[in-house]
Parts: structure tokens; C-alpha cells; sequence
């Protein structure tokens, strides 16, 4: 195709490729960024197979780019031998060789046409970038090989050392053809942001780091020579920059996938005058952004994170990679020495992650799900992925489409599935454009789902005041495009509008943001000014800018984000909504319920009618099934435990008894410790707990007679000898015994153990008895379970001290030979 292809490292494999597709139709091509891999090897492919070539780039922006320039090098327009197909966009003819595609857009054609008809090879670019699409396009890829089309090539491109992987996965002998990298030294400036200034809050990158990142390109601009690329994570950072470049000796632009296709040509064409171009990590490794020989990186990047407990998803700002900023870095090594200045430390850049996580682990699968079900297949394992999805996210997303009426519960794509996997949006977002149009308008419905298929951050998280402002907004254009897109959607699908409420926008936004997201409906708190969504997760609107949302009692929460840590989700841009609406778009969430529940130590009993987790009202029920009470006893029984039941003092005493007797011999005697106990509950508890029926009949439940019955019969007649309540002393009182304690405890009066010369022993003489020796006040005098030896070396002190006190009382030298008494004076001679 091309009669004298540009001299670039690239042009070295290119023969190993030709070989590789003649004798095994597959190959991986590992080159660094900046090798001409996107430009020289899909013409040689179109070299060596029949047919067209369809090569992916993982956005608009990327496909565009490389079309026009290999379309450039044949001096030809793009749509003759080289085109595009976009979102919005197609430029092809019956002449086209070479069709760059988006990722996504040739996934919508494997699922309408399986075998591809008249492509003869798929060049996929920038594999290691591991978008979630890109993984499910190359496993479906292989699967076409294997089972359809053994005749299509298929050349997968990495820029990493992970193309073993990749090669794996086409086949046991599949060729990895690698080129080495052609940058020239890039030169790393560190510049950390001055002392006190945060890189990011909870809102995101924080006003005064944008102004540091800033303040990093001007003086960029003058310590260096070329134009400037400069990264920043997502469209917000790409304004907010630009705006704080206004003066500089250049021209500035703004480069991202929501501006127009003539916008982002003027970014990537050289001018008269020195350029900044500010973009997100879409020039990161596949565009070429001409005349750039510095870089200037904030050091973010904008991934997928997903809580799929709450059911949040949502874009989050996170640090970039290592391997991502060396990418960056690279961009400005390609036509000569280049320099990057990194708005962070070197020493910061030592903990990094090494690579960005794969999506296929951190993104929510509900769009993921519907695919691989509209291909037939309801295990995700069959298919040829670099890593299998997280099980809990799959079964998450899965219950996600069965509730969207998209998906069967064994897996399987519904009719109804089908066409929401046709509407270019998300599930839940097609399920809204859908069921929105019938209810609001296709016009307005498709507003809506264009907003919030994209990044929005509305002013105060109002989404009502977000549209109007897309509305007025001249340089909106990649949203109204979309709009257009959505509505001729619609139209294919027949959606009448008989059913159109005559709403206002205030809620109309509202009903069709609750219909994409039913379970992020959320009803304001009674007495607070926080949120529960049906989901069951607690929110709150920012409270430094609450806006026109505050003190709304119903909303529908198109984005939410809970931070680890956080008890409740942030949420970040939302619209009015009533109850009825709410019911409209949530229906499935409607329930009602007998609700029987042991709460404040007593049985309650009401109806309660809820919306997911949202209770819309709640009655008392007067007569609740005796089952229903029973039943929640137990489970209150199970949960808080014996502390329950009432403990009377001798039950507390056996209890004591038994716990000595287990700890001093073992079994047969139980275990009666509060784990023990509580979990043997219905064991020991037996037919007395199935008989309750009332808080008072739990009340009523004797348990010293279901502490004994736990004693084998056998070992029930032992239990007074090896463990007394009482016990007689010498002067002939019966004490009772302590068995709170360690070891057993008998508090008594000195004067009543004279003539004890031991201790008596309990638990068949394995433990003696502790002796609390009290004063005639029973105040403590002495501890001792050696009676012999206290006689001989404690007692003749105690008596000494006690003498002194309590003169009136006998104080015996010898009290193994002195009469006991439990009188408390002396008797009168």
C-alpha cells in the first residue's frame, strides 16, 4: 500500500509479520510507543491477507488521528483507502482497505455479525492498555478463529513485556514479534508542589495544585524549548487548566474525547505559533501529538472503581502508574531530547503502583455481563480473557441485569436484553433512554442519558441546572451529537408516547435518573439532613455546597462516591424526585411486610411497606402470628444472648457451681461460660424455649431447671458434695460459698473457724477452699487456704491487731484448741 513508507523502528518486524500471517494468521507485535507500529503495520497486513483490515484504537480521538495519518502518508483523503468508523462518524467507501474502528464499535459488530463478513484480518492496538472492551473484543476474537472464521488473521499490538500473555491466549504457537524502542533521552524534572498545598480533597484536585500545575508548564514555556503536552486526568482538570493558561506566549488547547472532531484536529496539528496541549491520558500511548518535546504531568489518572456491595460506581481520581507516567514521559522523547516535568517528588514516585490495575478488576460488569450473554454464552470462563472477572462483581452485575429484565436468572440475554445491549450506553442507562422516552419524551430522555453518559460534575450535584447549562452551552456539541444518536435510537425501536407525563424538568430529569439507577433512589433521613437510598446505603449532599438539593425529602442519585472510612457515600450530582415518580421508575423495589422483631427488650410487631430499603410507611400489628413472635424471639435469643433470660439469684449461684465444677474436674459436668451457652441455646433451653410465644413467656422460662437437666443424671446426686452451697463451720453456722471467683470463697468470721486445723476441700478434695477471715465488723482480716500454716505464722499478728480493736472479744494463743463461737463478745464470767 504504501510505495515508500517512513524510515521508523517499526519496519524492521514487518517482514517476521508477513511470515507469521502466511503460515499461522496470527501474531503479537510487542514496540514500544513511538515505533510506527499504528501507522506501518496495518498496511502490511492488507499486504498479506484478502479483504479489509480493521484495526482498533481505544478512542475516538486515537482513531481519528491514525486514520488521517496513514491517509496522509498514501496522499490520499481519509474514506478512500484508509477510513474511520466512530461513534457519530464513518468515513469509508467500497475502495477502504485499511477501517480504523473504536474497540467498542467493532464489539457491536462481532455481536451483529460473528463472522465478520468481508474483513480479512482485525489489528488490535494498545492491548496492554487493558480496557475492559478490548479484553471482550480479543476473547471474542479467538473464539471467532476457533469456532467461525479459522481464515481471519488477527495481530494483536502491545507496548508492554505482557505480550507472552496476549500470545497465549491466540494460540499455543502464536509468533511474538518484537521491535525495539526508537526514543530519544527524556530528562525527568521533579516539582513537587510548594510545602501546605494538598494535592486533592474529597472534591478532587484541589484549586491550588491546579495552579501549581500551571505555574509547572509556564515554566515549562520558558526553561524549554518545543511545544508542550500536558496531562491532567479528565475534562474538569482540562479547563480548569486551560483557564489558568490565558497569557501565555502560546497557544493553548484543550485536547479530550468530548470535543468536537474539527477541535481535536486543531489540537493535533502543528501551528505558525507554540502550542500547550492539555489532555486527559487520551494521548498517553496512542496519539501522536506532533512538535511536543516537553511534557508536563499533574501525575493523575481517572479509573473505574466500583463498590459493588452499595452498588456505586463511579470515576475516581487516582495517582498515575509508574509505567503510565514512563509512557507520558515518552512523548516528549520522539523527535529528539525531550524533558518531562512530574508535579510530584522522586521520592513520591518510588511508591507508586507499578501498573494500572486491568478493568476487567475494578470496573463495574453490568455492560461486561450483557455482552458475553448476548454471545451466547452464560459462563465468562469459556472465553479467552487475559484475567477472569471478580466472581462477586460478575454475580453483582448479573442481578443488576436480571432486574433490569435483561438477563434470565440462569444467565441467558432476554429479548428485551438484546436491545438494551443495542442502545450505545450502558444497561442501565439504555433501560432509562427506553423506558424514559415513554414517560418524559425521546427528546428529553435522550438529554439525560447523553449527560449522564458522560463525566458529569454539576454545579452543587444539581442535575437539573447541569442540563440547562448543556443546553445554552455553544461548545456542547459531543453532548448533543450524542442526543441525536439516542433519539434516532429510539425511534428505531417504535417507543410511543402515550404515556408522556407532563412533567417539569425539575423532576422529569429526576424520573429518568431513577429509572437508570432505581437503587440509588434515596428519601431524606427523618430528623437529619442525610439520605437512605433503596439500596440500603446512607448518603449525604456536600455540606459546603449543599445547593438548590438541600432539604429535598426525595432524590434520584445519578453519581455517588463512598471513600474507605466514610459511614456514609458523598453524593455528587442527583435531582429532585416525588414518591410517586420514585414508585414509577422503582416498582420492582416495592414490597410489603409482616415485620416481627425483638427491639428495645420487647417483641414489636408492625406492616411495614418499603422501596428497597426505604420505608414508606409503617403500621402497628395488634395480632402478629404466633410463629412470627416466636421465631424473632429466638433469633433475638440467638443474637444477644442469655442476657435475655431471667437470671434469678440461684440460678446465678448453680450456674457459679456448675462453672466451678467444669473448670475443676471437666465432663461429664457442662460448660455453662456465656459462649457455651449461647451457642447451645435451643440445646439446653430445649422445649422450654419453643413453648414462648411472648416477651413474658421468655420471662417465665426457669432456668435453674435447664441448668440441672444439662447434669447427667448419673452426676446430679454428686453435685451438693462436690460443690456445697453451704458449708458448716466449727462454731455451727452453715456459710454460704462464693463460687464467683477463681477459686471458691468463704467469707467468715475468724472467731467461728477456732479449732479448724484445715481447709476443707471441694470438687472431691481437688480444690480447697479460699477463707475470706473477716474482724466481728466483717471487715477483711486475713486470706488464707492453709489454715495450719496461718495459725502458726499469720494469726499470732492478726490477733495482736484485732486484740487492740475489739478488746471485748476473746483472742485465744492457741485457737486449734479454743471453742469456736459465733457470738460477738466475749461471754460474761
Amino acid at each position: 500500500m504504501l510505495a515508500a513508507p517512513p524510515d521508523l523502528p517499526v519496519t524492521a518486524g514487518l517482514p517476521a509479520l508477513a511470515e507469521a500471517l502466511r503460515t499461522s494468521g496470527v501474531a503479537v507485535v510487542q514496540a514500544p510507543p513511538g515505533t510506527g507500529k499504528t501507522t506501518l503495520v496495518p498496511p502490511a497486513v492488507a499486504e498479506v491477507v484478502d479483504g479489509r483490515v480493521v484495526v482498533t484504537q481505544p478512542s475516538r480521538i486515537a482513531a481519528r488521528a491514525a486514520a488521517r495519518r496513514l491517509a496522509h502518508l498514501l496522499g490520499e483523503p481519509v474514506g478512500e483507502t484508509v477510513g474511520h468508523s466512530v461513534r457519530g462518524d464513518r468515513r469509508t467507501s467500497r475502495r477502504t482497505r485499511v477501517e480504523v474502528v473504536t474497540t467498542g464499535l467493532l464489539l457491536r459488530r462481532i455481536q451483529h455479525d460473528p463472522e465478520l463478513a468481508g474483513v480479512g484480518a482485525v489489528v488490535l492496538d494498545e492491548v496492554h492498555e487493558r480496557h475492559l472492551d478490548a479484553d471482550l473484543t480479543l476473547a471474542l476474537l479467538v473464539d471467532v478463529r476457533a469456532n467461525l472464521r479459522e481464515d481471519l488473521s488477527l495481530v494483536a499490538m502491545s507496548a508492554t513485556i505482557e505480550a507472552e500473555r496476549t500470545a497465549a491466549l491466540l494460540g499455543r504457537d502464536t509468533p511474538v514479534i518484537r521491535v525495539p524502542g526508537a526514543l530519544h533521552p527524556v530528562r525527568s524534572v521533579w516539582c513537587p508542589p510548594p510545602a501546605g498545598v494538598r494535592r486533592t480533597d474529597d472534591r478532587g484536585i484541589t484549586p491550588a495544585f491546579h495552579d501549581h500545575v500551571a505555574g509547572t508548564v509556564r515554566r515549562a514555556l520558558t526553561d524549554h524549548e518545543g511545544d508542550v503536552l500536558v496531562f491532567v486526568p479528565g475534562v474538569a482538570e482540562v479547563d480548569a487548566t486551560v483557564r489558568r493558561l490565558a497569557g501565555v506566549d502560546a497557544d493553548v488547547h484543550a485536547l479530550h474525547g468530548r470535543l468536537s472532531g474539527a477541535q481535536q484536529d486543531r489540537a493535533l496539528s502543528e501551528g505558525p505559533r507554540r502550542r500547550v496541549v492539555v489532555s486527559t491520558a487520551v494521548a498517553e500511548s496512542s496519539l501522536t501529538v506532533p512538535g511536543v518535546r516537553i511534557v508536563v504531568d499533574a501525575g493523575f489518572s481517572r479509573e473505574p472503581r466500583t463498590d459493588h456491595r452499595r452498588g456505586l460506581a463511579s470515576l475516581v481520581t487516582v495517582a498515575v502508574s509508574r509505567a503510565a507516567a514512563e509512557q507520558r514521559a515518552g512523548r516528549s522523547g520522539r523527535l529528539g531530547p525531550g524533558t518531562v516535568l512530574r508535579c510530584w517528588s522522586e521520592a513520591e514516585h518510588t511508591h507508586l503502583a507499578a501498573h494500572p490495575e486491568p478493568e476487567i478488576a475494578t470496573a463495574d460488569l453490568t455492560a461486561f455481563a450483557l455482552e458475553v450473554a448476548c454471545w451466547g454464552s452464560t459462563d465468562a470462563r469459556d472465553l479467552a480473557l487475559l484475567d477472569q472477572p471478580p466472581a462477586h462483581a460478575l454475580s453483582a452485575a448479573r442481578e443488576v441485569l436480571v432486574g433490569l429484565g435483561a438477563m434470565t436468572d440462569d444467565g441467558r440475554a432476554t429479548a428485551r436484553g438484546r436491545v438494551i445491549a443495542g442502545v450505545p450506553a450502558d444497561p442501565r442507562l439504555a433501560r432509562a433512554l427506553l423506558d424514559g422516552a415513554g414517560l418524559v419524551g425521546a427528546g428529553r430522555a435522550a438529554e439525560v442519558v447523553a449527560m449522564l453518559s458522560e463525566d458529569v460534575r454539576a454545579p452543587g450535584g444539581d442535575l437539573v441546572a447541569a442540563l440547562r447549562s448543556l443546553r445554552t452551552d455553544q461548545r456542547a456539541r459531543s453532548w448533543r451529537q450524542q442526543v441525536t444518536r439516542l433519539e434516532q435510537v429510539v425511534a428505531g425501536q417504535g417507543t410511543t408516547s402515550e404515556h408522556t407525563r407532563p412533567l417539569t424538568d425539575d423532576v422529569a430529569v429526576g424520573l429518568v435518573v431513577a429509572l437508570a439507577h432505581p437503587d440509588r433512589i434515596a428519601r431524606k433521613r427523618s430528623g437529619t439532613s442525610s439520605y437512605l437510598m433503596a439500596s440500603g446505603t446512607g448518603a449525604a449532599l456536600d455540606p459546603r455546597a449543599p445547593g438548590p438539593l438541600a432539604g429535598l425529602e426525595w432524590l434520584a442519585v445519578g453519581d455517588a462516591h463512598r471513600r474507605p472510612g466514610d459511614r456514609e457515600a458523598r453524593i455528587r450530582a442527583a435531582a429532585p424526585l416525588t414518591e410517586d415518580l420514585a414508585l414509577e421508575a422503582a416498582g420492582s423495589l416495592w414490597t410489603e411486610a409482616d415485620e416481627v422483631a425483638w427491639t428495645d427488650g420487647r417483641v414489636v410487631a408492625r406492616r411495614r411497606t418499603l422501596l428497597g430499603a426505604i420505608e414508606l410507611s409503617s403500621t402497628p400489628l395488634t395480632d402478629p402470628p404466633v410463629q412470627a413472635v416466636s421465631i424473632a424471639i429466638r433469633e433475638a435469643m440467638t443474637t444477644e444472648g442469655i442476657a435475655l433470660l431471667s437470671w434469678t439469684e440461684a440460678a446465678t449461684a448453680l450456674r457459679a457451681r456448675l462453672d466451678f465444677l467444669h473448670r475443676a474436674i471437666g465432663d461429664p459436668w457442662p460448660d455453662v461460660s456465656d459462649a457455651a451457652l449461647t451457642e447451645g441455646l435451643h440445646t439446653w433451653l430445649g422445649l422450654q424455649l419453643a413453648r414462648v410465644r411472648s416477651a413474658q413467656d421468655l420471662r417465665r422460662i426457669d432456668v435453674s431447671a435447664a441448668l440441672r437437666a444439662m447434669v447427667p443424671w448419673q452426676e446430679a446426686g454428686r453435685l451438693d458434695d462436690l460443690a456445697p452451697e453451704r458449708v458448716q463451720v466449727p462454731s455451727g453456722s452453715t456459710v454460704r460459698i462464693d463460687y464467683s471467683q477463681e477459686q471458691p470463697v468463704l467469707a467468715v468470721r475468724l472467731q467461728e473457724v477456732f479449732g479448724w486445723t484445715a481447709v476443707p476441700a471441694l470438687a472431691g478434695g481437688r480444690v480447697p477452699l479460699l477463707l475470706h477471715l473477716l474482724s466481728p465488723a466483717r471487715r477483711p482480716a486475713a486470706v488464707t487456704a492453709d489454715l495450719e500454716s496461718f495459725w502458726d505464722n499469720g494469726y499470732p499478728g492478726v490477733r495482736a491487731d484485732l486484740r487492740g480493736r475489739y478488746p471485748k472479744h476473746s483472742w485465744p494463743e492457741d485457737p486449734r484448741g479454743a471453742p469456736a463461737t459465733a457470738r460477738t463478745k466475749r461471754p460474761s464470767t
